[in-house]
């Protein structure tokens, strides 16, 4: 009969255990996706190779509730090169004449060993030959001190489609992202905007320390093979 309960509630463990892990990783979201999938408390995407972590998604409008909704924005991979983040497609558009503005944020996080040390911005845009305007521009936050990493700003026309920041490596960024267009007269829209992240290990205190001595005993050999050539 002991064995019996034994057995039962080293089964009842087991079973809680799984239940726990399968409820950590409810709120992941597959990419691609839309952004109301995202929006809700604790859900996140995860994006390779490396993979960084995508968390507390954000969006609003003004005025409010100007399409696209964020169930009609896409979420997917975005890969080129060392840079791997997030695309969002849809039809961002102000009409001829008006004036729309998008703020969409979220964290990224590295995988733990890693730290982000770089972010790039592009974008693909349309002001359909008239003279409406676009920029998108957005402010990079150490998510753990809150300190301003940097800002990144791509606008049209003129202006770049792309732009590139470096920074000390950190391990978890917060990005605000400011879309501002102008209808002008014939209206303007953005179709696509990526955002790239590159990655790196971060150096382990052994490392640093074996690195550390081996320098240390660099600079004794090299003063001791200079008095030696002196004698």
């Amino acid at each position: 009969m002991t064995r019996r309960l034994l057995f039962l509630a080293l089964t009842a463990g087991l079973l809680t255990l799984s239940l726990g892990s399968v409820n950590a990783h409810a709120g992941q979201i597959p990419l691609p996706t839309t952004l109301d999938q995202l929006l809700p408390a604790g859900n996140f995407a995860v994006v390779g190779p490396e993979p960084d972590t995508f968390s507390n998604f954000t969006y609003s409008t003004s005025p409010v509730g100007s399409p696209p909704a964020a169930s009609g924005v896409t979420v997917g991979e975005f890969h080129l090169g060392n840079e791997n983040g997030i695309t969002f497609s849809g039809a961002f558009f102000a009409a001829p004449g008006a004036v729309v503005d998008y703020a969409l944020g979220y964290t990224v996080t590295a995988p733990a060993g890693l730290s982000i040390f770089d972010a790039t911005l592009s974008g693909v845009f349309s002001t359909f030959g008239g003279t409406g305007k676009v920029s998108i521009g957005e402010t990079l936050f150490n998510a753990v001190t809150g300190a301003v990493l940097g800002t990144l700003e791509i606008s049209s026309p003129p202006g770049s489609v792309s732009d590139t920041i470096n920074f000390a490596g950190v391990s978890s960024i917060r990005v605000q992202k400011d879309l501002i267009l102008v209808g002008g007269s014939d209206g303007a829209s953005v179709s696509i905007i990526n955002q790239g992240f590159s990655s790196s290990a971060v150096p382990e205190p052994a490392s640093m320390a074996m690195l550390g001595i081996g320098l240390t005993g660099l600079l004794t050999f090299r003063r001791f093979f200079k008095r030696t050539s002196v004698a």
